[in-house]
Protein backbone atom coordinates (compact mmCIF):
# COMPACT_ATOMS: atom_id res chain seq x y z
CA UNK A 1 0.00 0.00 0.00
CA UNK A 2 1.69 2.81 -1.01
CA UNK A 3 0.25 6.27 0.97
CA UNK A 4 0.15 9.60 0.01
CA UNK A 5 1.22 13.24 2.04
CA UNK A 6 -2.78 13.40 1.94
CA UNK A 7 -4.21 10.37 3.53
CA UNK A 8 -1.87 10.73 7.07
CA UNK A 9 -1.01 13.43 9.43
CA UNK A 10 1.12 14.09 12.55
CA UNK A 11 -0.94 15.43 15.53
CA UNK A 12 0.80 16.50 18.95
CA UNK A 13 -1.61 15.59 21.84
CA UNK A 14 -2.27 18.90 23.52
CA UNK A 15 -2.41 17.10 27.11
CA UNK A 16 0.45 14.96 27.35
CA UNK A 17 2.62 16.07 23.98
CA UNK A 18 2.50 12.26 22.45
CA UNK A 19 3.09 12.60 18.49
CA UNK A 20 -0.29 10.24 16.17
CA UNK A 21 0.50 9.30 13.39
CA UNK A 22 -3.46 9.17 11.92
CA UNK A 23 -4.58 7.95 8.61
CA UNK A 24 -7.67 10.22 7.55
CA UNK A 25 -9.66 8.24 5.34
CA UNK A 26 -9.57 5.19 7.75
CA UNK A 27 -9.96 7.61 10.49
CA UNK A 28 -7.08 5.23 13.15
CA UNK A 29 -4.23 6.06 14.70
CA UNK A 30 -1.20 4.14 12.77
CA UNK A 31 1.62 5.20 15.02
CA UNK A 32 1.85 6.64 18.76
CA UNK A 33 4.92 8.23 20.10
CA UNK A 34 4.77 8.78 23.74
CA UNK A 35 6.28 12.16 24.76
CA UNK A 36 9.48 12.36 26.33
CA UNK A 37 9.95 11.67 29.99
CA UNK A 38 11.25 15.35 31.34
CA UNK A 39 14.55 14.68 33.78
CA UNK A 40 13.17 16.44 36.80
CA UNK A 41 16.09 15.43 39.29
CA UNK A 42 19.73 17.08 38.52
CA UNK A 43 21.15 16.14 42.01
CA UNK A 44 21.84 12.42 42.51
CA UNK A 45 21.29 13.41 46.77
CA UNK A 46 17.98 15.04 46.31
CA UNK A 47 16.77 12.18 44.17
CA UNK A 48 17.80 9.48 46.74
CA UNK A 49 16.73 11.96 49.90
CA UNK A 50 13.40 12.30 47.50
CA UNK A 51 13.13 8.35 47.35
CA UNK A 52 13.36 7.91 51.28
CA UNK A 53 10.85 10.24 52.12
CA UNK A 54 8.67 8.51 49.51
CA UNK A 55 9.52 4.99 51.19
CA UNK A 56 9.29 6.69 54.70
CA UNK A 57 5.59 8.24 53.36
CA UNK A 58 4.16 4.81 52.09
CA UNK A 59 5.12 2.56 54.87
CA UNK A 60 3.62 5.36 57.44
CA UNK A 61 0.00 4.67 55.22
CA UNK A 62 0.68 1.01 55.40
CA UNK A 63 1.15 0.81 59.21
CA UNK A 64 -1.90 3.07 59.37
CA UNK A 65 -3.95 0.69 57.13
CA UNK A 66 -2.92 -2.03 59.21
CA UNK A 67 -3.75 -0.80 62.60
CA UNK A 68 -7.26 0.03 60.83
CA UNK A 69 -7.96 -3.55 59.88
CA UNK A 70 -6.74 -4.84 63.18
CA UNK A 71 -9.54 -2.45 64.75
CA UNK A 72 -11.95 -2.78 62.16
CA UNK A 73 -13.17 -6.13 63.71
CA UNK A 74 -13.56 -4.19 67.67
CA UNK A 75 -15.39 -1.13 65.91
CA UNK A 76 -18.39 -3.10 64.34
CA UNK A 77 -18.57 -5.11 67.33
CA UNK A 78 -19.26 -1.94 68.85
CA UNK A 79 -21.46 -0.36 66.77
CA UNK A 80 -23.70 -4.17 66.61
CA UNK A 81 -23.86 -3.80 70.63
CA UNK A 82 -24.49 -0.36 70.48
CA UNK A 83 -27.46 -0.73 67.89
CA UNK A 84 -28.75 -3.72 69.53
CA UNK A 85 -28.80 -2.16 73.39
CA UNK A 86 -30.70 0.47 71.09
CA UNK A 87 -33.36 -2.08 69.64
CA UNK A 88 -33.86 -3.57 72.96
CA UNK A 89 -34.70 -0.15 74.73
CA UNK A 90 -36.76 0.86 72.30
CA UNK A 91 -40.63 0.32 72.44
CA UNK A 92 -41.96 -2.14 70.21
CA UNK A 93 -44.77 -0.93 68.37
CA UNK A 94 -47.03 -3.22 66.47
CA UNK A 95 -46.56 -2.74 62.63
CA UNK A 96 -49.91 -0.74 61.39
CA UNK A 97 -52.61 -2.41 59.78
CA UNK A 98 -52.81 -3.09 56.22
CA UNK A 99 -55.52 -2.21 53.82
CA UNK A 100 -56.12 -6.23 53.43
CA UNK A 101 -56.58 -6.92 56.93
CA UNK A 102 -59.53 -4.56 56.70
CA UNK A 103 -61.82 -6.42 55.06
Amino acid sequence: MTETPESTTEITCPCCQARLTIDLSLGVVLHHEPPPQPTSVTDLKEAVEALKTETAQRDARFKERMQAEKDKGKVLDRKFQELLKKAKDAPSTPPPPRDIDLD
